[in-house]
């Protein structure tokens, strides 16, 4: 019973645990998220509680006073404030796009009616905002394309600091297909963003972007060759994890790159790693090109045998190998079954059926009654000409080959020789990028209101989470707290995925079944009985004092009975009285050697 107990306590608790985890959470991001300068909390308990005392006052003194829940926990917004080396700082909450610069241009490889980049821009708050007052800038239009930049406080330089560059993104309607990322324009002497295209050189680019089932997260910078000053983009590896998340759950996201001058580089989603490397290592293609190549020019020798196998040519047909034999013949053992219709058709016309009335043999040709099983065939084992079974031939071996042998010949697979690289070069620090003077988002979607907000780039990785913490984690901690409860999520959850109402159901289910099963339905206990306890070592009551009280009870009603008529006279022979003894001590010297042997303390071990 105290392990029923036990287990009806855990599963309570258990149950209790998931339904207080999501308010638990929401709490916990309320206060990581409030632990900065810039964060206040308004508790409005006071304020309800003042409330109440203004209604007391108008009302009847009889009239209890309505009772009022105290609100959630509100966070405030306040724009961050950049602190440290950095070379630009946007949160766009002055509400408009002054600094920044939209395109003029038009692309050259699309349709007129696309080609311009007339896309609009907004500065707004989100749809549904948790964060009132906290602006960010938008893409509004669909199926267009949008350009639009802004110059850094400074150019930034690629020597001895690293490079941290982070933004946010919130596909508020969800993404469909269309690109969030950002590109550091390469300073030139011809650069005007104003002419700000897909062809305009970048350093870096680096963001979200999905179409149909892809999801990606793009890390891409463009190497310069030193030896013919071309420029290549080099693509970081795919993430491991999985990114779906990031584009569907409408949840602002802060993504992160930070590149160092060592030549590593990490790739953060809400300050989570999803993807590291080294810029030597794992960017495709690489960035030094092989020392050796093949050789052009080299062409394989006509009479080169790659054949590792060729026919034996010793080999000869046997004469009885017959290539005409057929694979399948007759079965001359069968027979034909008893009853089989050779006369009649297994298919016949329906008789039942009838010409319709506007059937034209000219045009339809003679009309036919559609066939239908011959029903004299349903008791007959078949119908029509019997034939019989085909079986496999065993005499059949098929078109003779000769059998494959090593090729003495065989001089391998052939290859072109490797010469020197006349395109090597080493270049062992592709940290040291081309400088960058503009930040810039060059995007085409397929949906609008893409939200982006709070650009960063600095040289300080501590300045950048100090950003993050001011920005970012007021929005994580204000959608934790307006974060729906259990109940809100698991209907949520259901509408998408249908299929989880069976698991909803399992879930409540199975545990009620077990606390029955366990708590309702348990057999008590049965008494033992001697052979069981000669089994097990089992303590057992005193077998002796049980058996004379028995004994005892059973005398006593016959001692009553013959008491009156069976009383012995005091002349009685003294020979029956000591036979009367001797038959007494009999009797308890043989109760007393049963007791002893079936006691488990006198059984004997039991050999293995």
């Amino acid at each position: 019973m105290n392990q029923r107990v036990g287990l009806f306590v855990l599963l309570a608790a258990g149950l209790l645990c998931i339904n207080l985890a999501p308010v638990s959470r929401a709490d916990d991001l309320v206060e990581d998220g409030l632990d900065g300068d810039d964060a206040d909390v308004e508790d409005e308990m006071d304020l309800s509680l003042a409330e109440d005392e203004d209604l007391e006052d108008d009302v009847q003194d009889d009239a209890p006073p309505a009772p009022k829940t105290p609100p959630s926990p509100q966070v405030t917004y306040k724009a961050p404030e950049p602190k440290g080396e950095h070379f630009i700082a946007e949160s766009f909450d002055k509400g408009t796009l002054d600094g920044w610069i939209l395109s003029n241009a038009k692309k050259d490889d699309a349709d007129e009616e696309i080609a311009k980049y007339d896309g609009k821009w907004a500065v707004e708050e989100m749809k549904d905002s948790k964060l009132p007052g906290d602006k960010g800038l938008v893409l509004k239009s669909r199926a267009k394309h949008h350009a639009i930049s802004a110059h850094l406080l400074r150019p930034f330089t690629f020597e001895t600091m690293p490079l941290v560059i982070q933004y946010e993104v919130n596909f508020q309607s969800g993404i469909d297909c269309g690109g969030a990322y950002v590109k550091l324009l390469t300073e030139t002497p011809d650069l005007d963003l104003d002419q700000f295209v897909d062809k305009t050189p970048y350093t870096i680019m680096f963001g979200p972007d999905k179409c149909g089932e892809d999801y990606k997260l793009h890390f891409i910078f463009r190497h310069k060759n030193p030896k013919t000053g071309e420029y290549e983009e080099k693509h970081a590896k795919k993430p491991d994890a999985d990114l779906r998340t990031y584009f569907t759950d409408k949840k602002t996201h802060l993504y992160t790159l930070v590149v160092n001058s060592d030549n590593s580089f990490e790739v953060l989603v809400d300050q989570t790693v999803v993807n590291s490397g080294n810029l030597l290592t794992d960017m495709t293609p690489a960035v030094n090109p092989p020392a050796e190549i093949e050789d052009p020019d080299d062409h394989k020798p006509e009479d080169w045998d790659e054949r590792a196998k060729i026919q034996d040519p010793d080999s000869v047909k046997p004469e009885d190998w017959d290539e005409d034999a057929p694979a399948q013949i007759p079965d001359e053992s069968a027979v034909k079954p008893d009853g089989w219709l050779d006369d009649e058709p297994e298919y016949i016309g329906d008789p039942d059926a009838i010409k319709p009335e506007d059937w034209d043999e000219d045009m339809d040709g003679e009309w036919e009654a559609p066939q239908i099983p011959n029903p004299a065939c349903e008791t007959a084992p078949g119908c029509g000409t019997w034939k019989r079974p085909m079986i496999d031939n065993p005499n059949y071996k098929g078109k003779w080959k000769p059998p494959m042998i090593d090729n003495p010949n065989y001089q391998g697979v052939w290859k072109p020789r490797k010469i020197p690289n006349p395109a090597y070069f080493e270049d062992l620090h592709p940290y040291k990028m081309s400088p960058f003077s503009a930040l810039g988002l060059e995007l085409w979607s397929m949906t609008p209101d893409i939200f982006f907000d709070n650009f960063f780039i600095t040289n300080d990785r501590n300045a950048a989470e100090r950003w993050a913490s001011d920005s970012w984690g007021l929005k994580k901690a204000a959608e934790g707290a307006a974060e729906p409860g259990l109940a809100a999520q698991m209907l949520s959850a259901a509408e998408e995925r249908p299929w989880l109402w069976v698991v909803y159901v399992l879930t409540v289910a199975l545990p009620l079944i077990l606390i029955f099963v366990f708590c309702c339905t348990g057999k008590k206990k049965s008494s033992a009985s001697p052979a069981e306890y000669k089994k097990t070592d089992e303590p057992q009551p005193d077998v002796k004092e049980e058996e004379e009280e028995e004994e005892e009870a059973e005398e006593a009603p016959k001692a009553e009975k013959s008491s009156p008529d069976t009383e012995k006279s005091e002349d009685e022979e003294p020979a029956e009285e000591e036979e009367d003894e001797e038959k007494e001590n009999t009797a308890d010297e043989k109760l007393e050697d049963d007791v002893l042997r079936r006691s488990p303390r006198s059984r004997k071990p039991r050999k293995e």
